[in-house]
Formats: C-alpha cells, structure tokens, sequence
C-alpha cells in the first residue's frame, strides 16, 4: 500500500526504494504481496515500475499467476510496451492451457486497436500455441474491421464463403452458424452512398439519423452485405478484466462513430455494453448522458444496464441515484443481489442504516435471498449503536446484542455460516462498543469454528481485539492476548506493535516500550509515523517534553515524514500541562515540515494562549494558523484570498451557513478556517493574507532559528 500510495503521489524514487527493500525482507513474500502493485500499473498504466516488480518477483522465485498476467499485459501494452508484452504472451502460451491464456491474449488484441503489426504477432503466437480464437477475440477483430471499413474500404473483399476479409490482416470474420452472438442478416445494401456527417462523438450518440450506407472506393470490389449487430465491448469484459487505465479502449471510443459512418443503428444490446464500458472507462456521469438519449428515443434500458449504473453510483456513494436505478428494474433476479450489497456497502460507508433498513425491507418483499456479503454488512452497520459519538452504556449494549441475535438468526433461517469477515465485523462491533466479553467470546468461536482460517487472518482478528482491549484500558488482557500470539506463533505486523507501544502508555512504562520496539525489529517490522507517535504518548505520560522532541528529531532524522498527528500529540499534553514554549515550538516545526495544520492544531494552541489570558496572542496565532489551514502557498493565498474576502466580512446573517455549503465535505478545514477568521474579524482584527508577515509568526521564526530548543 505505501508502495502504491508513493506511486499516486508521483515519487517514484521512494517507491522503487521500498520495493528494493522488499527484496532484503526475511519474511516470506507470496505473490498476493504484489497484487495491489501490478493493478495500480495496470490501471496507470506504468510499465518500467511492472517491469521492476517482475524483476523483483523473479529473484525472489515468486510464481505470476494468471491475474497477475492480466495487469502486466495491460500495463505493458497500454505503456506502449507491446514488444515485452508480446514477450510475456509467448512465455504464457508455452506455460498455460488454452482456455487459462486466450482472455489475456484477448486483452493485449484490445489495446493494440491501432497497430496492426501488434495485432498479427499476437495471431500468430496464438496460433503457434494452439490457443485457437473466443467469442471475445472475433469481436475484438470486428471492431478493429468496423474502424477499418469506416476509414477506407479498399482492402475489403468478401470470401467465396461469403467472409468479410481484410487485405491488411487475414482474418475472416465467422458467419452465423460459426459463432452465434455475431449475426449477419443477408440482402441489406451497404455500398450506397452516405447520408450524414457527425463530427463529434456526443452529437453521434444524441442523433437520430436513418441507416447509413457506406460508399466503396473501386467499382472492382464486390459490394459488401450484411446488417451487423454490433457485439458489445461490455460483454467482452465477461472475461472479468480490468478497465484499462481508468479509460475507455480508443476501438470501443471510436465505435460509434464507425457504426454511424458504415450505417449501423444502436440496439438495446449495443446500448447495454456500450454503457456499461462508459461506465468502466469515462464513468458514471457520462453513462448517464447515453440513458438520457436511450430515453428520448423511447429505448427501455435492460435491467443488466440498470444494475451496472446502480453499483457504480453505489461504489462513488451517490446514493440517491444508486436507489433510483434499482428501483427501475423491472424484473429482480436472485443474481441482481450483489447491486443491493453494493447500495447496502454505500449505507454503511455514509452510515445511514436508516437507507438500509428500506433496502433490506425491500429484498424481503421480493423474496430476495441474502447472500454472505449481504450479513457482512449487516453486522457493520448495525453493529454499533452509540460508536463512535459516545462510549457505549448498559441500555446500547442491550440494543447491540438483540441486533446481532436478530442477524444471526437470520443467517440461521438462510442456512448460512460466518465467514472470516462477518465475524471479523462482529467482533470489531463488540470491540468499538466496548463489550469486552462478549467480544473475547466471539474471538474464541471465531477460532473454533473458522477451521480454515489462516495464521494472517487469525493474526488480523487478534490486532481488532488488542485495539479494542487499549481502547478500553484493560491493560491486563491486552498483554495476557499478546502473549498468546506470541505464544503460538502469530505473525506480527507493525500496527500490533505500535497498538501494544501505546498500551505502554497506560502503565506508564517507558522501559516495556523500548522492549517492545527491539521485538519489532526482531521480527523485521520496520517503525512508521504511528510508532513514534505511540512511542511519545509513553513518554509524555511521564511529562517528559525533552525525551518527546528528541523523539521527533529521530523520527526525522530515520526519514520519516512526520503528519499533523504526531506534533498534534505533542501540542495536546502541552496545552495540558500549560508549556506555551512547547507548544510555540511545535507550530513552528509544523510550519518548517511544510504540514497544513488541522482543527487540533488550532484548539491546542488558542487554548494554550487563552488558559494564560494572552488573548491578543491567542487571536493572532488562531489568524495565522486559519490561513496555513487554507494553504501554505502565499501566491495561492492570496488568490484565494481575494475571492474568500467577501464571505468572511459579509453581514448577511446566513453567512456562515453560505461558508459551509461552498465547501465540499472533504474540504470541511477550509470552512472551519474561513468560520474562525470570520470570528477574528468579529473580534476586532484586521484580517491579513500575507501570515508570515505577522509578529507572532515572526517571533516564533525567529526563535527556531537562534536554536531556543524549549527544555523542561
């Protein structure tokens, strides 16, 4: 995961670091430790950094299987790496089953829509290996054929056996009775000339024009004939690959347009794959203009259609329209149940068990069959009743244990068993509500009944039940479950590690987390962030602020990037205990780490201020601190500045609802930032979009430079 996340974040340097690091690990790596690696370079596409991790996975005797191909064909091939992808193919062929190899073939035939050369190698080690053609590779050559025609129509001839065949690339189309979706309906007359232009590909999908005809270019050629029903790229994914690239293919962009220009009209069917790869490539939004159209023209779409734009709106938690499209299928299958898993897994994320609870009354009232996924969720969402606004109390933990007697009864009526996850959800429900017992109790089910649950799920139940345990300040268990793990062997990871360093902190006893810290190295867990903040609660449990900046000096110097977390746990005991040179120092190395400060940051350090009545100085600190909240850049912020100025001095008295509607929920900071200059100015200060010009911040950079380090 950090792997990837440095590779989002466009540093690639760190991200071939940690991967070479992998390589010097003494834990076994199995081949799911790259999956998530290979996926983000198949849907990037990044091939030098795929070609890295096969590199790495080779030294390590790490076997590729057969999704890992998948996501390195594509990432070679749509990385314009066709020559090593062709290389990769012809190990396949040699190493593969036919029908394990021929949807990874399938895959490479659909990237290389352009280069026909491309195209013919892959034919031809296709053919060497006996691999033979799917349903999928003669749609993938159609389209390729469709473009073709589109473009020009002299390499086109028809076969004595009445094929359609390219001059370019020998490959005959197959008639009806040799594959059954590709259908040709004789005597309907391509060779007139064409009757309309499109120059767009919107205006394409928003016309009505009548069909067609395609003028050949030499009188030499026979006239081509056959209507075709154009085989739709979305149900060529049947083969269960992966969008490539988080864009469309350019054959399947380019479709429609071709069926216009050689005179194919848009069915139901073509409507229906044609969306659901929009929905794959371009996204949801522009699946939702072609419903619009299907709409105007009075096509139903298939209720297939209405179940893939359900999921997808679930998947982006677009909620309301996710329960609209499932409640126009006109006919629920028992296979449409993974739409209403994936409404139900949007409720959860947003927690609205209110949404819910109408989607479950309403599977009851089609006789729906829940599936596993389905009680997996259930448990997540009603799982808890007061988590996490408050600590549960003895009436929720009543409420909890009926819900979960009510789930499982169910689940018991359905003929339906746990499975790794619902219990994992079940007992973290139990943890965050802080019914110990019950969920000690579920722990030791979890282990009877799970037979086949292996040491790193067991191992991930037991990092639920330690935080849980810490959490809950049973110090005594926490250890005694420790201990267990270690006892029969449980792999580690450093979350348990820095759950049991912080466990230290309720001893108080600074001695077991250093022992603790030598186990992590021991047993190869490098130390994160979360370690050392867990490591400075232990140490600032006994008021040592120089032991606690010493710590964050390591932290940098181990290269670590220290977040807002760490220095927020470092503000939040010196506000407590009134160290306002601490907390002074603190913001300063907030403010040099280039970090963007968060709420916390802004309530310790007012607080701070305020508990020693500087009230100008609080003022002042919460004006400067609300403007790095915004941005850090003061070109940006004073842009922004400009355009922000109105709301913060207006005096209309929705104002500060008006501020917290222009923000989006995930940029709630900015909004508290503009509330808390809003109130600056009510207060009586003069707002300033230039902060570092403020005395306090230059006091403070001032004093960082001159090394005036606070002591205790």
């Amino acid at each position: 995961t950090d792997i990837v996340n440095a590779l989002r974040k466009g540093d690639r340097q760190r991200a071939s670091i940690m991967l070479s690091n992998l390589q010097q690990t003494k834990e076994a790596l199995t081949s799911e430790d790259f999956s998530y690696i290979l996926e983000y370079c198949a849907e990037a596409p990044d091939p030098l950094f795929v070609m890295e991790t096969l590199e790495l996975m080779n030294v390590k005797s790490i076997g590729i299987s057969k999704s890992h191909y998948r996501s390195v064909t594509r990432a070679l091939s749509q990385g314009g790496y066709s020559k090593e992808a062709l290389k990769l193919l012809t190990l396949l062929g040699e190493k593969e089953c036919s029908y394990a190899a021929l949807p990874i073939f399938n895959i490479f035939l659909s990237a290389c829509s352009t280069n026909l050369n491309d195209a013919e190698s892959c034919l031809e080690i296709m053919e060497n290996h006996l691999l033979g053609k799917s349903e999928i590779t003669f749609c993938e050559l159609l389209k390729r054929m469709v473009v073709l025609a589109g473009e020009r129509t002299d390499h086109l001839r028809v076969s004595s056996k009445r094929r359609c065949q390219s001059t370019r690339l020998d490959i005959p189309v197959p008639a009806l009775h040799e594959v059954e979706d590709l259908k040709l309906v004789l005597d309907y007359d391509l060779t007139s000339s064409s009757q309309g232009k499109m120059g767009t590909e919107e205006c394409l999908i928003d016309a009505q024009p009548e069909l067609l005809r395609v003028e050949t270019q030499s009188s030499k050629h026979e006239q081509l004939k056959g209507y075709v029903s154009f085989i739709s790229d979305g149900d060529n994914l049947g083969d269960n690959s992966e969008p490539d690239n988080g864009r469309m293919p350019k054959t399947l962009s380019s479709a429609p347009i071709a069926m216009h220009k050689i005179g194919l009209r848009p069915s139901r069917f073509t409507y229906d794959g044609f969306i659901k790869c929009v929905i794959a490539g371009k996204g949801v939004a522009h699946a939702i203009k072609v419903i619009e159209v299907m709409d105007r023209r009075g096509i139903r779409p298939y209720d297939s259609t209405l179940v893939a734009l359900s999921v997808d709106h679930s998947k982006s938690l677009q909620l309301d329209l996710a329960e609209h499209f499932l409640g126009r299928i006109s006919d629920i299958q028992p296979e449409h149940i993974h739409a209403f898993n994936a409404l139900l897994s949007g409720c959860d994320i947003m927690n609205e068990p209110e949404r819910a609870l109408r989607i479950l009354a309403k599977m009851r009232r089609l006789d729906l069959k829940p599936h596993i996924w389905t009680y997996e969720i259930m448990f997540s969402l009603f799982g808890n009743v007061n988590v996490p606004y408050e600590e549960g109390n003895m009436l929720s933990h009543a409420d909890v244990s009926k819900r979960i007697s009510i789930i499982e009864m169910d689940m018991l009526n359905h003929e339906i068993r746990h499975s790794f996850v619902s219990m994992k959800n079940l007992i973290r429900a139990f943890g965050a509500e802080g019914m110990i017992d019950e969920m000690l109790r579920y722990l030791n089910v979890a282990e009877n009944v799970l037979w086949n649950m292996d040491p790193y799920q067991k191992s991930d139940l037991y990092g639920i039940v330690l935080h849980a345990l810490v959490k809950a300040k049973e110090t005594p268990k926490a250890i005694r479950t420790f201990k267990i793990m270690r006892s029969w062997g449980l792999p580690t990871n450093t979350a348990i590690y820095n759950i049991m360093i912080e466990c230290c902190k309720l001893l108080p006893c600074v001695k077991s987390a250093g022992a603790l810290l030598s186990l992590m190295f021991r047993d190869g867990c490098c130390p994160t962030v979360v370690t050392f903040t867990s490591l400075l609660k232990v140490v600032l449990a006994k008021e040592d602020f120089e032991g606690a900046l010493d710590l964050l000096d390591l932290c940098i110097t181990e290269g670590i990037q220290p977040d807002i977390e760490i220095f927020n746990t470092i503000l939040s005991e010196a506000n407590a205990k009134g160290n306002i040179h601490v907390v002074e120092y603190i913001v300063e190395c907030i403010h040099r780490a280039k970090i963007r400060p968060d709420e916390s940051t802004l309530w310790y350090t007012f607080c701070a201020y305020v508990d020693q009545e500087l009230y100008n100085t609080a003022l002042e600190a919460l004006q400067v601190l609300s403007m790095r909240m915004i941005s850090l850049d003061a070109s940006i912020l004073k842009e922004k500045g400009a355009a922000l100025e109105d709301l913060i001095l207006s005096e209309d008295p929705d104002a500060e609802l008006k501020i917290i509607r222009t923000f989006e929920a995930t940029e709630e900071c900015s909004a508290a930032a503009l509330l808390n200059l809003r109130w600056c100015v009510t207060m009586g200060s003069t707002i300033s979009w230039s902060p570092e010009d403020n005395l306090w911040a230059r006091r403070l950079a001032s004093s960082y430079d001159a090394n005036k380090r606070p002591v205790s």
